[in-house]
């Protein structure tokens, strides 16, 4: 992918030792000069040789250089390409002075008030996402009512005025895609798996709606105890969002 190359290539100290690794039942923390997390991503809950969430090299990612281990981000291993993106996340040196502590219901609501808005993923904001806009789509792989198959994604974007994508669309490497149906949307990218990186607006994203991690045994105190974000939301992590324009000049 692309965007994944271009994103690993803008990547600086590649050539810091990974410290720490954690993956939880929900969420996996790198630590190389920062922290990063990422969603653990798994398709099944099995455990054999060949299952495509195995980490080949687990018990010896510590030590590795940083640049290497970034470039698990690329595999179709899940749960390898879930540490790939946390350290992804490790490595971005954040400008925080760029960016505002808005969410991302924040910006698709002021966004897509009176439009047409599709959501990849059920995040708990829907409900109060569609007393707002025209209508609102929710794309998801495990359906609740009223949500769209898949399948459907590539008839529902291309209609959509506001997109809003999950950052783990980067993990199962379907991010490329989703993007190639957005090309008319104003998109927004969320989640803590996503990078708060500027060289993704130049692949039509216009917001990231990221995580920063401000005290990493905190965090990994949590993780490694099977938190959800929910339950790790406020200890040790911010919510930063980053956009390719102020937010108060986008229209």
């Amino acid at each position: 992918m692309r965007i994944l190359e271009e994103l690993i290539d803008s990547l600086p100290g590649k050539d810091t030792s990974v410290r720490r690794v954690c993956c939880g039942a929900f969420w996996t923390a790198v630590t190389t000069r920062f922290t990063g997390m990422a969603s653990t991503y798994r398709e099944l809950d099995l455990q054999h040789s060949d299952h495509p969430c195995m980490v080949k090299e687990a018990g010896t990612l510590i030590g590795k250089k940083a640049g290497e281990l970034a470039e698990y981000a690329r595999s179709d291993e899940t749960v390898s390409a879930s540490i790939g993106m946390a350290t992804v996340n490790s490595l971005i040196e954040v400008d925080e002075s760029k960016c505002i502590e808005r969410g991302a219901f924040d910006v698709l609501a002021e966004k897509g008030r009176g439009r047409n808005i599709g959501v990849v993923g059920h995040y708990p904001f829907i409900p109060k996402l569609r007393e707002l806009a025209q209508n609102v789509w929710v794309i998801e792989k495990h359906l609740r009512p009223g949500d769209h198959p898949e399948s459907d994604a590539a008839r529902i974007l291309p209609q959509c005025e506001v997109v809003c994508l999950t950052g783990t669309s980067f993990i199962n490497h379907t991010i490329e895609q989703l993007l190639a149906l957005c090309k008319d949307s104003f998109v927004v990218l969320t989640g803590p798996t996503s990078p708060l990186a500027p060289v993704l607006f130049e692949f039509g994203i216009d917001v990231i709606c990221g995580t920063r991690v401000t005290d990493t045994k905190e965090v990994i105190r949590f993780i490694s105890q099977a938190a959800t974000f929910q339950q790790l939301h406020g200890h040790g992590v911010r919510l930063l969002t980053l956009a390719k324009q102020p937010l108060t000049q986008m229209d």
